[in-house]
Formats: structure tokens, C-alpha cells, sequence
């Protein structure tokens, strides 16, 4: 048997979380188009035969940091790559980029296996061309592997779980069987109405928003949740609400019935939208909401 702790890295928006979600079998970690949409390190579990793989998914390695919010989404990223015994690094076929070469540069001195994974090849209709853009990515580090797969097609997977056993240590299983996510069940209601928060919005949405659970009760077969969406203007909060209060009650809706799949119960969801004016350059409210380590 063989387990161990791998950290998923790269630029926002390379496809890292879909690509643990895909790998884990659900959704462990909200996905959307907007870049930085992740912001905590978020453990998935595979499980399989040969052992266990515990990924970390990380917020999007990015070069500004203007924001106490950025900087701390910068740390949990580059954080993660110490203390894990094999570390992917996800890039975009065809695309390349100075935040790419950020990452790639944080990764020098690391003695633990670097493998690379070439994400979205179902974008490129002639395979011919394939070869060359991985012998590019080759000829920038000496990596212990090279993974081209697609995460939204769930193409080669299990070439890149075949190259992860192959080098993980023998040890026994981090997480129990059934356990696909390290997080608790007020994480993972939080990032669900904060994934149906982006989706909703879209253009529309204040950078500035995070969810928090304010209650969270067992009743029988019935979960009963009171969360909060935090922005920091007025006018942040009359996009959040919108028109009689229309915007709100359909990032509910959308986040209870997804709620109800995964968990497999009855959900009593009520939101209310508050604000607390500059929380994302704030270190107090940045460690309240679990940004911040403790």
C-alpha cells in the first residue's frame, strides 16, 4: 500500500480544481471561469486499490498582491508545496505566461518529485502538434514526469494516477475510506453558496465576497443553515440581493438543491448579505472567515 500528500500548483484558472474534483470522482472544490476562484487549500481523497492520494488544491499562484487577501491566497499556494511528497504542476496546453514562469520559479531547491501536467489538450484538434508543445514545456525543468490529459473530458487520468503510485511511499491510508475531503461540512456549504455566488453574478461580482456559516444544526433528516455573504460596499450588497431580493434567493436555491445531491439530505437554507467595509485588507476578519491560518 501506498499513500501520500500531493499539492496541485499553478496560475489561476489552469484547470487545478477541476482536475482534483475529476480525480477524486466529486466535487471537492467549487469551479468557475473566474480567475482566483479558489482560496483555501482544499483536500480531496482518492482512494483506490494501491493505496490513497491526498491532493491539495491551492488558490492560484498570481503576481499582484494588492490586497491583504491576495497575499494571504499567495501564501496558502506557496505554502503548500513544503512537507508533500510529490508536487504537480498544472499548465495550460499552448499557454504559457510570466505568472507560469512565477511558478515554475518557486519551485527550484524543492527535494521532492515535480510532475507536470499539460491540462485541456481537448482544445487541440490536430494530436500531430501535441509532441512539440511538451517538448517545449520539457526543456524548461528536468521534471520527474510529463502528464498531458484534459480534466473536463477526464482523458489520461489514470496515466497520471499510474505515475503518482509509482512514486508515492509505502505507508497506511491518511483518511478513512469514505472520507473523500478533508474539510468539514460548514467548509463545504460555504464554498457551495460561494461557487452559486459566482456562477450567478458572473462580470457582476465584488471580488471582495466571502461566505460565512453562522449556524449550522442537525434535525433528523433535515440540515438547517444560516450563512452570511460579506462584500464591503452598499452598492456591492444591491448586486448580491438584487432586484427584491430576486438575485439572493436564486444563489439559495441553486446552492440547496447542489447541497441536497452531495449530501444526500434535506437542506433548510437561509441567506442574508452584510457588509464590513475593506474585510479583504483586514487580518482580523481575513483569520475569522479561515483564510488565515490560526
Amino acid at each position: 500500500m501506498r499513500s501520500g500528500m500531493v499539492s496541485v500548483i499553478g496560475r489561476p484558472n489552469v484547470g487545478k480544481s477541476s482536475l482534483v474534483n475529476a480525480l477524486v470522482g466529486q466535487k471537492v472544490s467549487i469551479v468557475s471561469h473566474k480567475p482566483q476562484t479558489t482560496r483555501h487549500r482544499i483536500q480531496g481523497v482518492l482512494h483506490d486499490e494501491r493505496g490513497q492520494v491526498v491532493f491539495v488544491d491551492t488558490p492560484g499562484l498570481h503576481r499582484k498582491e494588492t490586497r491583504a487577501l491576495n497575499r494571504v491566497m499567495n501564501q496558502a499556494a506557496a505554502g503548500a508545496i513544503h512537507d508533500m511528497d510529490l508536487v504537480l504542476f498544472v499548465v495550460e496546453l499552448g499557454r504559457w505566461t510570466e505568472e507560469d514562469a512565477a511558478v515554475l520559479q518557486r519551485l527550484e531547491g524543492l527535494h521532492v518529485p515535480v510532475g507536470l501536467v499539460v491540462n485541456k489538450i481537448d482544445r487541440i484538434d490536430d494530436k500531430e502538434k501535441l509532441l512539440p508543445e511538451l517538448q517545449k514545456l520539457a526543456a524548461r525543468r528536468d521534471f520527474a514526469f510529463i502528464v498531458p490529459l484534459s480534466a473536463l473530458k477526464k482523458s489520461n487520468l489514470k496515466g497520471l494516477v499510474d505515475e503518482l503510485f509509482s512514486r508515492l511511499p509505502e505507508g497506511d491510508p491518511l483518511y478513512p475510506e469514505d472520507m473523500v475531503t478533508g474539510n468539514d461540512l460548514g467548509f463545504t456549504v460555504a464554498e457551495v453558496v460561494r461557487e452559486k455566488l459566482i456562477r450567478t453574478l458572473h462580470q457582476e461580482l465584488p471580488y471582495s465576497t466571502t461566505v460565512e456559516i453562522e449556524d449550522y444544526k442537525r434535525e433528523g433528516s433535515l440540515d438547517r443553515i444560516h450563512a452570511v455573504i460579506w462584500v464591503e460596499r452598499e452598492g456591492q450588497k444591491k448586486i448580491v440581493i438584487g432586484e427584491a431580493g430576486e438575485t439572493l434567493k436564486a444563489i439559495g436555491s441553486s446552492a440547496r438543491r447542489d447541497l441536497e445531491r452531495m449530501l444526500g439530505r434535506k437542506i433548510y437554507l437561509k441567506l442574508w448579505c452584510k457588509i464590513r467595509e475593506n474585510w479583504s485588507d483586514d487580518p482580523k476578519m481575513l483569520k475569522r472567515f479561515g483564510l488565515t491560518p490560526d
